[in-house]
Parts: structure tokens; C-alpha cells; sequence
């Protein structure tokens, strides 16, 4: 059996996205368990409960005693940044997207559940572009605005609903899992690259620049670094539901993937507090 040049690329790109995924989620939770652990601390420090002020870890054959600034200082030490980890994830994905399904399968009506409006592969692709650039700027807007997180999530909730079911329609049911799975990967890039890192980088820079940083810039960082561990439970799902098409391919599949998306949140939600 030939292996054809396609087939080179998309194992290439799986390897390196599910790798780089792997790198990005795990380093994800690990600091969101230690800013828990710190969180802990720090109260029983309030109340007088101790003294401490460090995290003591095992791992492999190293000790590690970690501290966590409440107010960041310049060091002279280097400091190290965790970007690339989330940029790969995107990039190898969205290649893997363009490779898989812009070139045939999201349209490929014959051996999947056919899409409710037939289109053109081009207005198809222009429909899933718009999707997934509209899906960020309306996450950012109602997170700018929206103060309240139980508020917030509904709003998202709802929008994602809505999101799920349009690509149902438009796209073979596949595709329509993959579509919703790139808006929801695309957002969590964008929060790193677009808010974590900026509002990280202003705070370096006015701690070089001898200033106060500001702690609001952390607390923004810190809330869309906790938004990216609810949404990558559903994105997870959805990586591996294209090997199942009796969910994707259901007819009740937009409303199975919406309620995987409320079981991706409630364990997410559990996890964090492990």
C-alpha cells in the first residue's frame, strides 16, 4: 500500500498537534492546581493558621519549594514564559483543519449525515471562517462587558448553542463537530496570545520601568487562563468524536455535543478544586 503525500502531511500534523496539546493542558492545570494551593495558603496565613509561605513538591528525583509573589518584583533571574505551547496547538490544528476538511471532508455529504442547506465549498468555507473569527470577537465583548461569571457562561452557553446547531446545518455532521471544535480552540489561543500574554508583558514592563504594575492586568490574565480550563474539556470530546459516528452522525447531534459541553464544564469545574 502507497502512502500518498496527504497522508505524510496529516499524521505529521496530528503528531504535532495532539503533542503540543498535551504540553499546553498539562502545563494549564498544573499552575491552576498551584494558584489553588497558593489560594489555600494564603488564607490560612490571613487567619494566622502559619507562617509558611512556600509550596513543597516532589517530582521525579527533584525537590521543588515554590513562592508565589502577591505583588510581582523585578529579579535577576530569567523568566520563563509558557506561549508556544498553546500557539503550536492552534497552528498545528488549524492546518490539520484546512488539510482534512476545507479541502473536501467538511462538505462531503455521501458517506455522513448531509447537511440541511446545501452550499458551495467556497460560500461553506467563507461561512467557516466568519464562524470562527465571529466567535472570538463575541466571547471578548461579552467578557469585556459582562462582569459576572455565572452570567457570563450562560451568555457563552447560549451562543455556543446556537453556534453548534448553524454548523450542523451548513456542514456534514463531522465537519459541523470539528467546525464548533475550532471556534472553541481558536478562542482559547486568542486568550493567551490576545490577553494572558499582553497583560503579563504590561507588567513586566512597568516593573522594568521602576512602576507599580497593574494588579488588574494579573486578575484578566488570570481569569481567561481559568476560562481555558472549562473550554478544553469539550474540545477534547470533540477531537475524538470524528472516530464515532453514531454521535456525530445522529440527528440529535447538535443537542448531544451542547450537553457534552455542559459535562465538559461541570468536571472541569471539579477538576480544579482536586
Amino acid at each position: 500500500m502507497q502512502t500518498s503525500f496527504w497522508e505524510i502531511v496529516e499524521i505529521a500534523l496530528r503528531w504535532g498537534h495532539v503533542f503540543a496539546a498535551i504540553m499546553w493542558v498539562g502545563a494549564t492545570y498544573y499552575f491552576t492546581w498551584l494558584d489553588g494551593r497558593f489560594v489555600e495558603l494564603e488564607g490560612k496565613i490571613d487567619k494566622g493558621e502559619t507562617k509558611e509561605k512556600y509550596i513543597w513538591m516532589v517530582h521525579s528525583g527533584g525537590f521543588y519549594i515554590v513562592e508565589k509573589q502577591r505583588r510581582p518584583t523585578l529579579m535577576g533571574q530569567t523568566l520563563h514564559w509558557f506561549k508556544w505551547e498553546s500557539g503550536l496547538t492552534w497552528i498545528t490544528g488549524m492546518l490539520l483543519f484546512i488539510v482534512l476538511y476545507y479541502r473536501s471532508l467538511l462538505f462531503n455529504q455521501n458517506d455522513d449525515t448531509p447537511a440541511m442547506w446545501q452550499i458551495s465549498n467556497s460560500a461553506a468555507i467563507a461561512i467557516s471562517v466568519g464562524m470562527i473569527l465571529a466567535s472570538w470577537v463575541i466571547y471578548d465583548v461579552i467578557w469585556k462587558l459582562v462582569k459576572n461569571f455565572a452570567v457570563g457562561a450562560v451568555l457563552c452557553y447560549i451562543v455556543l448553542v446556537a453556534s453548534t446547531w448553524l454548523a450542523c446545518q451548513y456542514f456534514s455532521a463531522r465537519g459541523a463537530f470539528l467546525q464548533v471544535g475550532a471556534m472553541m480552540g481558536t478562542i482559547m489561543a486568542a486568550n493567551v496570545w490576545m490577553i494572558i500574554i499582553p497583560s503579563q508583558r504590561r507588567m513586566v514592563n512597568a516593573l522594568k520601568e521602576g512602576k507599580e504594575p497593574n494588579l488588574l492586568e494579573a486578575d484578566r490574565a488570570k481569569g481567561r487562563s481559568k476560562h481555558n480550563t472549562f473550554i478544553v474539556w469539550p474540545v477534547v470530546f470533540i477531537m475524538i468524536s470524528n472516530h464515532y459516528p453514531s454521535i456525530y452522525g445522529s440527528k440529535y447531534n447538535w443537542i448531544i455535543l451542547s450537553i457534552v459541553v455542559l459535562i465538559g464544564w461541570l468536571a472541569a469545574k471539579i477538576v480544579r478544586k482536586a
